[in-house]
C-alpha cells in the first residue's frame, strides 16, 4: 500500500518535472530566436490592479515571481504542516539525518559561492542561489531510474527536499527583505490576527482564510518583506482537520498541486530561464557568479549532502535509509544539487541588472543540468534491477510488519 502510494506521488511529480524541463528549453530558444524582442517586451508590459484609488502595478515578470510563486510557496507551507503534523517530520529521529543532511547542503554551497565572490559588492549578495533544491526536477530524475532505488530513498529526498524550502523560506525573510515600511508591516498583523481567530473559533471552511491571505499578500508586498512569505504564512492557518473528520488541508493541496506543477512552475520557468547566449565568451561563463553558483551546485552540494549524511551514520547519530547504499546516498546528494526553480528564484531577489541574471541563469542551468547527469549516473549505476528487487520485497514484507 505504502511503496503503491508512492510510486503515484512520484510519477505526479516526475511529470511536473518533465514540463518543468520543456519550459526552460523552450525560454532558452525563444531568447535566442527573432522572438527574443517579443519575449522581453511581453515579460516587461506593466499590469495593473486598482481598487478604490489604490492598487498594484508591476511588469509581468515581477506578478509572476512575486504573485504566482506566493501560490508555489503557499503550497509548500500546506505540505510543511502536513508533515509537521502527521508526516516524515513528526518523529525528530527520522528528520536528523535528511535533516542535517540538508543543513549540509545549503552551507557549503554558499561557502563554495563565496570563495569566488567575496569582497565583490556587486556579486556577494547571491551567496544563497546555489543553495536552494528544486524538488519537482530532483525527483523527475529520480523517476528516470525506476525501481532501483528503494522507497525510502525516495522519501529520504522528499523530506530533505521539504527541509531545504523550509531554509529557503527563512532565507528569504532574513537576508532578502528590501526597506521596511513599518505600518503596512503592523497592518499585516490584522489579517493574520483574523486568521488566528477562525482557528480558535474553529471555522474549518478554508475561503475566509484564503481571502484573508489574499489581503495579506497585498500587505506584506507593500511593507518590502519578500510577497511569496505571506502564502506560507496562510498555509499554517489552514485547518489539518474539520469537525467531520475530513481535512481541507489534505483537499486544498491536492487539488492545487496539479495546478503548481503544470501551470505555475512551468510558467515560471518560462518566464526566468531564458538565457541569453549570443555573443557569449568562455570568460563570461567563467566569471565568479555564474562559476560561484554552478560549483555550489556542483560540489558544494555533494560534499555537504554526503559529507553530513557519512558522519552522522558514522558516528552513530543517525541511521542509514533502509536498503540504501552509500552510492545511492551519492546519487541523491547530487541530484540535491539541482537548483532551478529555487535558485532562479532566490537569483531574481538578489540581483536586477539584467546582465547578472543573465549570469545567474548561466550557473543554475549548467550546474543543476550537470549534478542532474552526475546523480542520475551514479543512481543508475548503483544497483542492479535484480538486485534491488529482492531489496523491494524485503522492503514490502517489512512495511507490513
Amino acid at each position: 500500500m505504502l511503496l503503491r502510494a508512492l510510486d503515484k506521488f512520484f510519477s505526479h511529480e516526475a511529470s511536473g518535472g518533465i514540463l518543468l524541463i520543456l519550459s526552460a528549453v523552450l525560454a532558452m530558444v525563444v531568447a535566442n530566436s527573432g522572438l527574443d524582442i517579443l519575449y522581453d517586451n511581453f515579460l516587461g508590459s506593466y499590469f495593473s490592479v486598482t481598487i478604490n484609488g489604490e492598487g498594484l502595478e508591476k511588469p509581468l515578470i515581477l506578478w509572476i515571481n512575486d504573485g504566482l510563486m506566493a501560490i508555489f510557496f503557499f503550497l509548500i507551507g500546506l505540505e510543511l504542516k502536513r508533515e509537521l503534523l502527521e508526516g516524515k517530520l513528526k518523529n525528530p529521529s527520522d528528520v536528523v539525518l535528511p535533516g542535517m543532511a540538508a543543513v549540509g547542503g545549503m552551507v557549503l554551497p554558499a561557502v563554495v559561492y563565496l570563495v569566488f565572490n567575496w569582497g565583490n559588492t556587486e556579486t556577494v549578495n547571491g551567496w544563497a542561489i546555489p543553495a536552494a533544491t528544486d524538488i519537482a526536477f530532483a525527483l523527475g530524475v529520480l523517476a528516470l531510474v525506476g525501481d532501483r532505488v528503494p522507497a525510502s530513498l525516495k522519501v529520504f529526498l522528499l523530506t530533505l527536499a521539504i527541509l531545504d524550502d523550509m531554509g529557503a523560506i527563512i532565507i528569504i525573510a532574513l537576508f532578502y527583505t528590501a526597506e521596511l515600511k513599518v505600518n503596512y508591516l503592523l497592518m499585516a498583523l490584522i489579517p493574520m490576527a483574523a486568521m488566528w481567530y477562525l482557528n480558535r473559533q474553529r471555522v474549518h471552511r478554508v475561503a475566509p482564510i484564503l481571502l484573508l491571505g489574499v489581503v495579506l499578500w497585498v500587505l506584506v508586498l507593500k511593507s518590502g518583506v519578500h510577497a511569496t512569505l505571506a502564502g506560507v504564512v496562510t498555509a499554517f492557518f489552514i485547518p489539518l482537520k474539520d469537525k467531520w473528520g475530513k481535512s481541507p488541508l489534505h483537499s486544498l493541496e491536492h487539488g492545487l498541486s496539479p495546478y503548481v506543477l503544470y501551470l505555475i512552475i512551468p510558467v515560471f520557468a518560462f518566464a526566468n530561464a531564458g538565457v541569453v547566449l549570443a555573443g557569449m565568451e568562455l570568460n563570461q561563463v567563467l566569471a565568479p557568479l555564474p562559476l560561484g553558483i554552478a560549483l555550489g551546485l556542483i560540489i558544494g552540494k555533494q560534499v555537504g549532502v554526503f559529507g553530513v549524511a557519512f558522519l552522522m551514520v558514522k558516528m552513530g547519530l543517525a541511521r542509514m535509509p533502509y536498503g540504501a547504499n552509500w552510492a545511492q546516498i551519492y546519487g541523491i546528494a547530487c541530484l540535491a544539487g539541482i537548483g532551478f526553480t529555487m535558485s532562479l528564484f532566490i537569483g531574481s531577489l538578489s540581483f536586477s541588472d539584467p546582465a547578472l541574471m543573465n549570469e545567474v541563469r548561466i550557473g543554475v542551468l549548467s550546474g543543476s543540468l550537470i549534478s542532474g547527469i552526475i546523480g542520475y549516473i551514479a543512481l543508475r549505476m548503483s544497483t542492479s534491477k535484480e538486485d534491488q528487487a529482492g531489496k523491494a520485497e524485503s522492503e514490502s514484507n517489512a512495511t507490513a510488519a
